[in-house]
């Protein structure tokens, strides 16, 4: 555990703003290219949870990194290179300020507020009759707004255009991405025996042109479950074998914990940390097919730095033609 990536504060030659997100240090340079740290923080109901998880930071960046490369032909995308396990570079982008969730199943947060009575989910009508992590008639988008601090909120597609948070022929192009991705993200999810459950995406504009911004399709950012005997626990009623932060919330909600005022964390002990640890590194293996490869013994931070420092030697004239 003594070689994981907490928090970065680097300096970088043209280096304009350094943000500290709760798992990603972003760093601006020449107010044009952002460098993406994916950190082994760890969040969960809003909140940076105390203890980093070992490799966790390399999953993110790996699998958004394959999903982004696989998904470039139906969005443009923000990336230029990953220049280290942990690093993304790309293109800086204005965001949108609402987070793009679709769900093709009744599970996680959906499913506490269908629970609690709710039949209709940032304005969508949901049927009645339903029972956790069944399949919806048709994928479903329940956009959030994007807070910079403290928890996301629903908000529905009116409430979004009237606001004026995004023009109502930009939100429809935002739409119809989401839907592509998703069913992208579904097919490849099916070639590996799993169900993209949900998702969210994110979106911003540069030089008059949406691109897909962040990760896609990671463990942070989606919920699968496995389709080998989904149906069979389905119909008796058991809990679904997935892959995804979910067996992280249920552990903190198990001990008290989801986010309110005057709630404390539960202790993360050592086991806690490596079995989070283990669970991230499977997900990878499952989504990606491949083997997890863990980098050499030493510094993360030092190793970081110099593979960052090493892509803007190599790139000393820019990158925005490699764009």
């Amino acid at each position: 555990m003594n070689n994981t990536l907490k928090r970065t504060s680097f300096e970088f030659p043209g280096q304009t703003s350094l943000y500290h997100g709760k798992v990603r240090d972003v760093y601006t340079i020449n107010e044009d290219i952002l460098v993406m740290v994916a950190s082994d923080r760890i969040s969960a109901f809003d909140v940076v949870l105390p203890e980093a998880i070992p490799y966790k930071g390399q999953v993110l960046n790996q699998v958004a990194a394959r999903f982004l490369k696989a998904t470039a032909d139906l969005v443009p995308n923000w990336i230029i290179a990953v220049p280290d396990p942990n690093v993304s570079i790309g293109l800086r982008c204005e965001p949108f300020p609402v987070e793009m969730v679709i769900r093709g199943y009744l599970a996680g947060h959906a499913w506490r507020e269908y629970r609690d009575g709710k039949r209709q989910l940032c304005g969508v009508p949901l049927p009645d009759g339903l029972k956790e992590n069944d399949p919806l008639p048709r994928p479903i988008i329940t956009p959030t707004t994007k807070a910079s601090a403290g928890h996301d909120e629903d908000i529905s597609r009116e409430e979004i255009i009237s606001q004026g948070l995004v023009p109502g022929a930009l939100y429809s192009q935002l739409e119809n991405y989401t839907y592509a991705l998703f069913e992208r993200g579904t097919e490849m999810a099916a070639r590996q025996g799993l169900i993209l459950v949900d998702t969210k995406y994110e979106f911003g504009m540069r030089n008059d042109q949406v691109y897909l911004m962040d990760e896609i399709h990671t463990p942070d950012s989606s919920r699968y479950f496995y389709a080998e005997g989904y149906g069979e626990r389905q119909a008796r009623g058991e809990i679904q074998k997935q892959l995804s932060k979910e067996f992280v919330r249920q552990w903190l909600i198990e001990n008290g914990f989801q986010g309110l005022e005057g709630q404390q964390v539960p202790e993360m002990t050592p086991a806690i940390v490596q079995s989070i640890s283990e669970r991230y590194i499977e997900l990878f293996e499952k989504v990606t097919g491949d083997k997890f490869i863990k980098p050499p013994q030493g510094s993360v931070t030092d190793r970081v730095r110099e593979n960052i420092l090493g892509f803007f030697e190599e790139n000393s004239r820019g990158t925005e033609n490699s764009a």
